[in-house]
């Protein structure tokens, strides 16, 4: 077993912020090679926000803020290569299957080395362009207790109706109060 970086989705921001967001439970990794060619004084929008903070999912090689530790079998680590390997060689032109896998090894084991916490930690990236070269910096937000993973489709918001405490409904005249507040 070996552990890895999983995406975390706490609310449904990453689907405004980021060109395209991870689904929750991608294998992860934090994804700055995106970036190699780009010229980064000229990132814009939800492309400059995935650089800022963004973790590259392996499913959808969409972006999530958070990822947390997880831990993985080594069938679950091999096709996080694959799935990295593969999208090296379609999006970024990786000369052969030999090159793009030792890439995508070089990078899955970079993300391992940032998972020497207990699963169920969270971490969060911030990337940045510092005299030409790309600086991350990541940190431990906490453990997230197992009852708590177990709820993770909950919204944070939620309306449950409860027997035995009707309240009676009520019709406010919104017009009417508009015109008092003059």
């Amino acid at each position: 077993m070996t552990r890895l970086l999983r995406t975390l989705r706490l609310d449904p921001s990453d689907a405004v912020v980021f060109p395209l967001a991870a689904a929750p439970g991608e294998w992860a990794v934090p994804g700055g090679f995106c970036y190699w060619d780009d010229n980064l004084e000229s990132l814009t929008g939800k492309r400059r926000q995935a650089f800022r903070a963004g973790f590259l999912g392996l499913g959808s090689f969409g972006w999530s803020t958070l990822v947390e530790v997880a831990e993985a079998d080594p069938a679950q680590r091999a096709a996080a290569v694959a799935a990295l390997a593969a999208h090296l060689r379609a999006a970024y032109g990786a000369p052969d299957e030999a090159a793009a896998r030792a890439a995508a090894e070089e990078e899955i084991a970079f993300a391992e080395s940032l998972c020497g916490h207990p699963p169920g930690t969270i971490v969060a990236l911030a990337r940045s362009a510092e005299g030409g070269e790309v600086r991350e910096r990541f940190r431990t937000l906490h453990e997230r207790p197992r009852a708590a993973r177990e709820y993770e489709s909950m919204p944070v918001f939620a309306a449950i109706s409860v027997e035995g405490e009707e309240e009676p409904v009520q019709h406010p005249d919104l017009a009417a109060m508009a015109r008092t507040r003059r």
